[in-house]
């Protein structure tokens, strides 16, 4: 197959987290989108890979198993969010359920809180089906944000963070954690490539910070991502290249909500990354056995 203008996406979410799209439409759309490869990388969750995987094989398309770890990291004394990504882990792994399976009763006790927040403030959800379902998925605030819109009490996701589910805002609850570092040594211990999710989001100026999680097995970091703009791909290039990362990138497509077309694929992460992500995964592996 020609691989000079085709692309991959390493970040797409899925209805086993807070995406819209199921695994097998995900797949789906990647086709549409003449994608070459996908990672389903869905927060502190491994549930949909089984199907993304089956479906891949009717459309030819790689998807590499991955995830989104929701972790924590201290700059300046303070405690700061930040996702780790990894690809091609071992997600059968029952080291990797247990944790998962912390992670996702954490979540449900957090989504009934929230839940209470909201009615402190005079504000019921008549539909609740989200949090119902939470055996089957990984709940988080942007349920909470289009169950708002939809309801009419927002006018759009936005709002509803700005306005209820931001930090420091009524309905705000904080996340289970893990370090950022525990987040990286779980993935290598599970065979994995771990991955600095958007460092658009984290402290990224702090590079003492980003020393210490090099040092302790951080192996790459999401250069393409839909809100970093070409100023700050630049910037996280040079970054990689000085701590000697490798780079990847995706759209952190959570599929269609409304009038929304999906972003899947809008960031054009060209097929080498995924060779390369690959050849320093296998070397790895190789050092290990």
């Amino acid at each position: 197959m020609d691989q000079d203008n085709k692309f991959i996406d390493m970040h797409i979410h899925t209805n086993y987290s807070d995406g819209v799209f199921s695994p097998k439409e995900v797949v789906e759309y990647a086709n549409k989108m003449n994608l070459l490869a996908i990672s389903i990388t869905d927060h502190d969750c491994v549930d949909g890979i089984d199907e993304a995987l089956r479906a891949a094989k009717k459309c030819n398309i790689e998807v590499i198993p991955g995830i989104e770890l929701s972790c924590q990291v201290e700059t300046n004394l303070q405690k700061n969010e930040m996702h780790i990504l990894g690809y091609f882990i071992d997600y059968k792994s029952q080291k990797l359920q247990n944790v998962l399976a912390t992670f996702k009763q954490a979540r449900y006790d957090r989504a009934l809180t929230m839940l209470d927040k909201l009615k402190e403030h005079n504000i019921v959800l008549k539909d609740k089906s989200f949090i119902q379902n939470a055996q089957n998925q990984s709940i988080g605030r942007l349920h909470f944000a289009k169950a708002l819109v939809m309801e009419g009490f927002v006018g759009s996701v936005q709002e509803a963070f700005q306005r209820y589910l931001s930090y420091d805002k009524p309905a705000y609850v904080p996340k289970h954690y893990m370090s950022a570092i525990e987040a990286i040594e779980l993935i290598l211990s599970v065979g994995g490539l771990p991955i600095m999710a958007h460092p658009f989001h984290m402290h990224y100026n702090d590079k003492a910070v980003l020393k210490d999680l090099v040092d302790n097995g951080l192996a790459g970091m999401e250069v393409w991502h839909v809100k970093h703009t070409d100023s700050l791909v630049k910037k996280f290039l040079e970054l990689a290249k000085e701590f000697n990362l490798l780079v990847t990138g995706g759209s952190d497509c959570h599929g269609p909500f409304k009038k929304d077309i999906p972003i899947m694929g809008r960031i054009k992460v060209p097929y080498y990354v995924l060779g390369d992500l690959k050849v320093a995964n296998q070397k790895r592996s190789n050092k290990l056995n």
